[in-house]
């Protein structure tokens, strides 16, 4: 009797009402980053370090099979419940992000990830980011606050984000959430002259660190680099992602044919187009765009259609991340942006990047459900 309610929840109160081809899209991105882990990028890892050669790949799958639990979890709720436990969820995450300056571990000279009693090495601000965008829509949304307290309010509260992003340092993430911020200030309404005068002051802001804080003397050389590609000392990491793709062409080489991949850092994670570039070419890479295009465009539909001025907010600071970060991640592996660590959602290997991309995916599908009474 139990397993009957439990099937009938189950197909009423979620399969029933989910936006399936959005579920069917953010399943198949899943899909085609765990195919590439196992014929490509795990194998790069797992040689670099000398380990089983299926090891990253099993670990990408149990990742990702995290990911749908998270992913069910957070459709399945009602939305009240969905804000509700995004608020203390952020805050958790904030504590732990405060967390990573004193018991943080230190990995490639940035101090990002934390070891929490039993749980697993993860990243702070990749759990943080999906509740932040929740947070800003209802602060946004709160009909008891007058226009400049929300603006001040949330400036303060991305302010403190980003100055311990900036500590760790990672530039790559203070960046992705300056941005939601700024787009959901926008999308709700607000004045063009503040929205500018704030561009400026935290452009000049950033300016400041990289030219006069040590501590920010790689963004300068990583800068440098990017506009003096002969002389700059930072361009290793493009270079060999840039010589993967035009190597593979416009069909690539084949599974397991890429000889320049190896070459690649982070190919797993920070550099996967360009590896699955070489062995399958720049049209599956199109192909790969087109599915993120497909799925902003599913998002966007549904927030056509919607009335809540808070479910919009949500969506679009949810799809606008994922995007943002896609944006990077591409930019980066094409030469057009400098080098900074940025993960592609769905696709790249990484514990904390699939989490966050996985609670994203759950909002977005809690709120393009059809409602029901």
């Amino acid at each position: 009797m139990q397993i009957d309610n439990l099937l009938y929840k189950f197909y009423y109160k979620w399969w029933k009402n989910i936006d399936k081809p959005i579920l069917i899209l953010v399943g198949l991105l899943f899909a085609i980053g765990l195919f590439f882990s196992l014929v490509s990028t795990s194998l790069i890892a797992s040689d670099k370090l000398d380990t089983n050669s299926y090891f990253f790949f099993f670990k990408h799958l149990i990742y990702v099979l995290i990911g749908i639990i998270i992913i069910f979890i957070f459709s399945s709720l009602e939305t009240n419940k969905l804000l509700k436990y995004s608020i203390i969820l952020f805050f958790i995450s904030i504590l732990s992000l405060v967390l990573v300056p004193i018991i943080g571990v230190e990995v490639k000279g940035s101090k990002r990830w934390i070891d929490l009693f039993f749980l697993p090495r993860f990243q702070p601000i990749e759990v943080l980011k999906p509740f932040l965008v929740v947070i800003l829509a209802i602060i946004f949304c709160n009909n008891r606050l007058n226009i400049i307290t929300k603006y001040l309010f949330s400036a303060f509260l991305i302010s403190t984000i980003s100055l311990l992003l900036i500590i760790q340092p990672d530039i790559g993430q203070t960046l992705l959430v300056v941005f939601s911020w700024a787009v959901l200030i926008f999308t709700s309404g607000i004045n063009i002259y503040f929205l500018f005068a704030i561009f400026l002051l935290g452009s000049s802001l950033l300016v400041y660190l990289i030219i006069y804080v040590p501590k920010f003397d790689y963004i300068q050389g990583r800068i440098f680099s990017f506009f003096n590609r002969e002389t700059g000392s930072h361009n290793f990491q493009s270079d060999k992602a840039i010589d993967s793709i035009t190597s593979g062409g416009f069909f690539g080489k084949g599974i397991g044919e890429g000889t320049l991949k190896n070459r690649v850092p982070e190919a797993h994670t920070d550099y996967i187009i360009s590896v699955i570039s070489e062995e399958f070419g720049v049209f599956t890479i199109m192909l790969i765009l087109l599915l993120f295009l497909i799925l902003i465009y599913m998002v966007f539909k549904k927030i056509r259609f919607e009335n809540d001025d808070m479910i919009k907010l949500i969506l679009i600071g949810s799809i606008s991340l994922i995007l943002m970060q896609a944006t990077i991640h591409i930019g980066v592996n094409i030469r057009l942006l400098p080098t900074t660590g940025m993960t592609l959602p769905f696709l790249s290997y990484g514990g904390s990047s699939i989490v966050s991309t996985s609670i994203l995916a759950g909002i977005i599908l809690n709120l393009t459900k059809r409602k029901i009474n």
